[in-house]
């Protein structure tokens, strides 16, 4: 007997587990009080719970997904959508410090107290709302496709047209495998028949009994009813039993693969050498070395304005915990990421070309790997790993529009409505994030807008941490234009039919074909282009012609060959400027394009904020020195000592010139201490120790 295709067992697992996240809520809501109850935890975790919510915080399925699905789209490369965020570490050592040390709720207060600009608090809050539509949209995606990918309908329950889809499918992955060889002139037609209908998504490797709305709507629930109760601290607590499933959910794949594989060995005997290079080439991967630099570069810029990382921080007792809680949380994610990859090729040694939809692939290898019990032990995985993220950031953001939006226009009510209204929001982001689930194509449109579009305000934090002469009208005129060109661009244009299909928007790279110098697989040996495996071989990869300014180029009728092209999916607006200065794109590969639209993202504002900062009217001094003052004055045990040193720092900003890294400048960045230097350091040892791990993971085998 089974429900929907999962076994009653896996079925009871996964309401056992939403009762438990249920109760924490309901339980941990009886203490709250006031809004810091609600939205910091009343600045009362330990170094355990800022470790299991940092943890469960930035690790969701959403990324072990993501890394797995990049992998077996580009190999090894592809696993930067995510693990660029590796490099990103080591920073969250001084950060941490900077938002516990502001005494603040929320990001939107401190760009209010550092420019004296409501405007810029509520810009920022409105600006998130729509940030979390997406974040929450990724998590429901990613549940929703696991779910879908163990319940497939059997052939017998298709529908006609169902059935076709499914075909097709199998027809084109058939062409691809000789597209080597040469096709003959009607299989080449029929082929690019079929891998139009692909791109505008009419093919599909299986279906499933499962509808995505009906799971979000019932997830969502789930979700709502313990964090509008109990807030961030119900986030905190629920992110350690969710934490335990976490790392549950990202190890019990690998074993059982390499088994079926045959150990390392085995994996290196179905998947070609090349998808184990660490950083892919720029003439067969989307995640040159270049590409990789320029998502880090743009993602370091972006991540200080994430709303979560000021709610982290601040829910800590003093600053040393944060800082521990933090880096521990996150490095421990790292190491788990490494399980992730292999995931990615392990799917690519056991399934090839044979998925319609990478983002099906954790759900894939569960049903064909794992056995009832185990099945539902990881769907609750998935589930408590995509939770752990929502749940803080629907608080987060929540605070963001009470304390930065709707508190300055209704003033003087009681602490009890505030927090009533908070839980309004969490119940309305989360709603949102359905929405954006059903508008998404894939996981990757999505990590993409992750990477980059944070940017907007995370350029100008940054430099309202170190930099006096940053004022606001020149963060105002910043966000306005940064947004204007990584946001709105970008979902106009493809609405606009006319320049969907004007000619200059649908220019594309040229197609070509790369001789690959790799090692013979199996499959190789059985078809007689080696006598073994591992024999040293050329392979004629086919790199199609790719959209330049859309996502995708395709043609209005995909039985046509002839019928006019239109552009599909984001327009790269940032590509389209850099095209102004006559540069020849059509000769770039994917890899340059997207490492040029994510410099221009990361660079783009500082020009900006560089540029008209001096030509506009500074802050106030006093509001400079008593800001700048609390950012060097250490937390103190009690409330009454830290609010008497803070005074202390703000009445006397004379006794912090000398401590500066340039005194007399309008740099207000201090001398690294011994901790500062050993924490940050320590942390890049932490990160190579990854890399090397990296590295003889992908060797194994060999």
């Amino acid at each position: 007997m089974t429900i929907f295709g999962l076994h009653p067992v896996d079925v009871a697992i996964l309401g056992v587990y939403a009762v438990a996240v249920v109760w924490i809520g309901r339980w941990v809501g009886r203490k709250v009080k006031d809004q810091a109850d609600f939205y910091i935890a009343g600045r009362r975790l330990g170094k355990i719970f800022q470790f299991f919510l940092n943890f469960g915080t930035s690790t969701d399925a959403n990324q072990a997904v993501g890394v797995s699905r990049e992998i077996y789209r580009q190999g090894f490369g592809g696993m930067w959508i995510q693990y660029l965020v590796l490099f990103l570490t080591p920073f969250y050592w001084f950060t941490t410090q900077l938002f516990r040390r502001s005494r603040l709720i929320t990001t939107g207060d401190l760009l209010e107290e550092r420019f004296n600009s409501k405007f810029l608090g509520g810009a920022f809050a409105a600006f998130n709302l729509v940030m979390v539509c997406l974040g929450g949209g990724s998590a429901y995606l990613v549940a929703g496709k696991t779910m879908m990918a163990l319940t497939p309908k059997p052939e017998s329950a298709y529908t006609q047209v169902e059935a076709r889809s499914v075909a097709q499918f199998h027809e084109l992955r058939q062409l691809e495998s000789r597209l080597d060889e040469g096709l003959a002139p009607d299989e080449l037609a029929r082929y690019e028949v079929l891998h139009e209908r692909e791109k505008k998504g009419e093919l599909r490797g299986m279906i499933s009994y499962t509808n995505p709305m009906v799971f979000y709507v019932g997830y969502a629930l789930i979700v709502a009813l313990y964090t509008m109760m109990g807030g961030f601290a119900a986030a905190a607590m629920s992110d350690a039993l969710q934490g335990v499933l976490i790392i549950v959910f990202s190890v019990m794949l690998i074993p059982l693969g390499l088994a079926k594989l045959g150990g390392f060995a085995g994996l290196h005997a179905k998947v070609p050498d090349y998808m184990f290079s660490l950083f892919g080439s720029a003439a067969t991967s989307e995640y040159a070395w270049y590409t990789i630099l320029g998502m880090v570069v743009a993602n370091l810029v972006a991540i200080i304005a994430s709303p979560p990382m000021m709610a982290a921080a601040g829910s800590a007792t003093d600053e040393m915990t944060a800082r521990v809680g933090m880096l521990g949380g996150m490095f421990f994610k790292r190491f788990l990421m490494l399980f992730w990859a292999l995931a990615g090729l392990m799917a690519i040694g056991l399934y090839g070309g044979t998925l319609y939809d990478p983002d099906l692939i954790w759900g894939v290898m569960t049903r064909s790997l794992l056995f009832p019990g185990a099945i539902g032990l990881m769907l609750a995985g998935v589930l408590a790993a995509n939770m752990s993220s929502l749940d803080a950031l629907s608080v987060s953001t929540s605070a963001l529009f009470v304390r930065n939006l709707y508190q300055p226009l209704v003033k003087g009510r009681a602490e009890k409505h505030y927090i009533d209204v908070g839980r309004v929001v969490i119940g309305v982001i989360l709603v949102s994030g359905i929405v954006a689930a059903a508008w998404a194509q894939n996981l990757l449109t999505l990590f993409q807008y992750f990477i980059s579009l944070p940017a907007v305000f995370g350029a100008a934090i940054w430099l309202a941490f170190v930099w006096r002469r940053l004022t606001r009208t020149a963060v105002v005129v910043q966000v306005v234009l940064a947004f204007t060109v990584y946001a709105i661009i970008p979902n106009v244009f493809p609405a606009i039919p006319a320049i969907r299909s004007h000619p200059a928007f649908l220019v594309q790279t040229k197609p070509k074909d790369v001789t690959v110098v790799t090692g013979a697989l199996e499959e190789d040996v059985a078809e007689g282009r080696a006598t073994t495996v591992g024999e040293t071989i050329q392979k004629i990869k086919h790199i199609p012609a790719q959209g330049i300014f859309f996502e995708n180029v395709v043609r209005t009728n995909p039985d046509d060959p002839s019928s006019a092209l239109q552009g599909q999916g984001r327009f790269e607006a940032e590509v389209w400027i850099l095209s102004w200065f006559g540069l020849d794109l059509t000769r770039w590969s994917k890899a340059g394009l997207g490492a040029a639209r994510f410099f221009f993202d990361a660079l783009f504002p500082f020009v900006l904020l560089f540029a008209i900062s001096p030509l506009t009217r500074p802050t106030d001094a006093k509001r400079l020195d008593r800001f700048f003052g609390k950012l060097r004055t250490p937390v103190q045990p009690t409330p009454e000592e830290d609010a008497a040193a803070v005074e202390h720092s703000a009445a006397h900003p004379e006794i912090f010139e000398e401590q500066k890294l340039w005194p007399g400048s309008q740099w207000d960045i201090p001398k690294p201490g011994w901790i500062d230097v050993a924490g940050f350091g320590g942390s890049w040892l932490f990160v190579l120790l990854i890399l090397a791990l990296l590295w003889i993971m992908a060797g194994l085998g060999t």
